[in-house]
């Protein structure tokens, strides 16, 4: 027999922003490309090593036009930020939001 644990009223329900930001980030983590693209960058931002669309490119086994969309829903969910500098584009991992979906997620499992 199991039983139910008493629940507080007042942690019953998830902020929809929350909500919101694990739909986001889980959909921009759903493909396996994504997921390796955000992990080279984090790589690559640990190391203090600049990335842009051209090093994606040469490091993974896609069209440059792929990478792009890849990228674009990266940028959209929050994970990854870009800085412009010239003509060229330089990608950051978003540690901040990261943590963000992390904290959401556990919360999420608890309840």
């Amino acid at each position: 027999m199991r039983l139910r644990k008493e629940t507080d009223p007042t942690t019953e329900n998830m902020p929809e922003e929350e909500i919101l930001l694990i739909a986001n980030v889980s959909d921009a983590l759903a493909h396996p490309a994504r997921i390796n693209i955000f992990r080279y960058i984090m790589q690559c931002n640990r190391s203090m090593t600049t990335v842009c669309n051209k090093d994606l490119v040469e490091h993974f086994d896609y069209a440059q036009a792929t990478i792009s969309q890849h990228v674009k829903k990266l940028v959209q969910s929050g994970l990854i930020e870009v800085k412009k500098e010239q003509k060229f584009a330089y990608y950051y991992a978003n540690l901040g939001m990261l943590s963000r979906y992390l904290n959401a997620t556990r919360k999420f499992s608890v309840m």
